[in-house]
């Protein structure tokens, strides 16, 4: 679950696994190794890998499959914001899915 996590997390933000290793002061063999199950991180570069891609442990180790987003630090106005967009997306998904 981790090494999919992983990748997938840094599919989705369109980076290489040579940025990744960068960004968190490892190698790129080790970013490949943990994509490919080689090998595990260590606890403090999992709570690296989980404070870069902003997720939780939790999730990086499939105990918790809900996303959040990091949102420390903006103000009740941008927060209003997000909620709204968030609501927006959550009623277009309900009027495109088909009820059964």
């Amino acid at each position: 679950m981790l090494s999919e996590r992983i990748r997938s997390l840094r599919n989705n933000r369109g980076i290489s696994q040579v940025e990744l290793a960068e960004a968190l002061h490892v190698t790129k063999q080790s970013v490949s190794n943990w994509e490919n199950n080689n090998i595990q991180p260590s606890i403090e570069v999992l709570v690296k890998i989980a404070r870069y891609f902003s997720v939780r442990a939790d999730y990086l180790l499939g105990f918790d499959d809900r996303d959040y987003i990091e949102i420390t630090g903006l103000s009740e106005k941008e927060l209003d914001h997000i909620r709204l967009i968030i609501e927006d997306i959550r009623k277009k998904k309900e009027t495109e899915s088909p009820d059964f």
